[in-house]
C-alpha cells in the first residue's frame, strides 16, 4: 500500500500533501490544536456561531490559507465565508481547506492555472463499520471485501476521504450539494491514485465523468488530493 513519501521537510501533513500537488499549487499546514492560530479581523464574525472545536479548526484553516498565499507570492487577503459556508477566495485564486483533529491543510492556486482544488485530511483510524453502507457503494464494498481483512477499516476511511476530496473539488463549479452515493471511488493502492466517478448528473459533471486524484497514508494521517485544470 502507498505510504508517506520520503525526503520532504516539514510536519507530517505537509510531508504527505506536498508531493500530491504540482509545484504551481501552494500547500500549507497548521495544527488546529495550537493556541497561536488567529484569523484576520474580517474573518472573525462567522466564529460567533461556532462551537469551540469548530472555531479552532476555522482559525487554523485561515492561518494555513494565509501561509499558502505567501508561498504562492500573492498578497495576503482575508478568506471570508459564502452563505453555504464554503471559503470565499480572493479574486484570482482558488483553493481548498481540510482539517482533522491534529492537522489542517490549505491548498491554493491561481485561477488561470487551475479551475478547482480539493484536499482532505483524516486521522488513519478505521472507518466505523456501521457507516460503510452509508458511505460506500456496492462496488466499493465489493472492493473492500477483496482486501486483507486487517486493512478494510483503513481503506474504508480512504474511500471516505477521497469522496470528501472530490466533493470539495467539484463544488465551486457545480454548486451542488449531494451525498456519498453520488460518487464511486476506485483506488489504486500500488500507485497512490484514485478515480472518482459521478453516478448521476450534476451541473458540469455528467454521469460517468471521472475525476482523478492522488493519496498518501502515513504517520497517523490519510491525505487525498485533486486538481482540475482549465
Amino acid at each position: 500500500m502507498i505510504t508517506a513519501p520520503a525526503k520532504t521537510d516539514g510536519p507530517t501533513g505537509f510531508v504527505l500533501a506536498r508531493p500530491l500537488f504540482t509545484p504551481d499549487i501552494a500547500v500549507a499546514v497548521t495544527d488546529p490544536r495550537a493556541a497561536h492560530n488567529r484569523p484576520l479581523p474580517p474573518e472573525v464574525r462567522p466564529m460567533a456561531r461556532m462551537v469551540p472545536i469548530r472555531q479552532r479548526a476555522y482559525a487554523a484553516g485561515r492561518v494555513a490559507a494565509r501561509d499558502a498565499m505567501a508561498r504562492l507570492g500573492h498578497p495576503v487577503r482575508p478568506v471570508l465565508m459564502t452563505p453555504d459556508r464554503a471559503p470565499l477566495w480572493p479574486s484570482g485564486l482558488t483553493g481548498s481547506i481540510s482539517h482533522s483533529q491534529s492537522c489542517c491543510i490549505a491548498t491554493l492556486g491561481r485561477t488561470d492555472q487551475v479551475r478547482a482544488l480539493g484536499v482532505d485530511v483524516e486521522e488513519d483510524s478505521d472507518l466505523d463499520s456501521d457507516l460503510v453502507p452509508t458511505i460506500c457503494t456496492m462496488a466499493e464494498r465489493a472492493w473492500l471485501s477483496a482486501q486483507p481483512r486487517a486493512q478494510t477499516g483503513l481503506l474504508g476511511k480512504l474511500i471516505f476521504s477521497a469522496k470528501e476530496c472530490a466533493y470539495k473539488c467539484q463544488y465551486p463549479l457545480s454548486k451542488t450539494l449531494f451525498g456519498f452515493e453520488m460518487l464511486e471511488i476506485t483506488p489504486d493502492l500500488d500507485t497512490g491514485q484514485f478515480e472518482a466517478t459521478f453516478l448521476h448528473d450534476v451541473p458540469h459533471f455528467p454521469a460517468e465523468t471521472q475525476l482523478h486524484g492522488r493519496f498518501a497514508i502515513g504517520d497517523g494521517l490519510i491525505v487525498t488530493a485533486m486538481a482540475l485544470r482549465p
